[in-house]
């Protein structure tokens, strides 16, 4: 549904910290369903772990982020304006990411009051949970 440059249209990051490539599906405000393609040469790989690289849970915990800040930024009183992480509960992580994992981002708005909202995250690789939690936002 959204290429890169689109998702680059409404959240500011960039490489290296643009953690999503595409958006496949969403319902603006309410959901959305993004992709990590993800590959040896992401620059985190170099110290974590250079044996065994693994892609660290923070920043899965952020690409869960992006996906809700790209589904709530489309909504048309929030263009322009910038989504700020407000919180992290109930993380949970339950399996490795490594080189060549298809990341999938699934993110749903449990509660939106004004600016601030929480969203349910949740990344599988190969249909397995790898990690969820609630991601606490803030537009401003």
């Amino acid at each position: 549904m959204l290429n890169i440059k689109e998702i680059m249209n409404i959240i500011p990051h960039r490489s290296p910290f643009l953690l999503v490539d595409r958006i496949e599906e969403m319902e603006v405000g309410k959901r959305a369903v993004g992709k990590k393609c993800v590959t040896y040469n992401e620059p985190f790989f170099a110290g974590h772990f250079p044996q065994e690289p693994v892609m660290p849970g923070v920043l899965i915990i952020e690409a869960l982020a992006q996906v809700g800040a790209v589904c709530c930024l489309s909504a048309e009183e929030n263009k322009g304006k910038i989504g700020f992480l407000g919180g992290v509960n109930k993380a949970k992580f339950r399996g490795k990411v490594v080189p060549g994992d298809v990341l999938n981002l699934e993110v749903e708005m449990i509660k939106v009051k004004g600016p601030v909202g929480v969203g349910k995250g949740t990344a599988t690789v190969d249909g397995k949970v790898v990690a969820s939690g609630e991601i606490t936002f803030m537009i401003g």
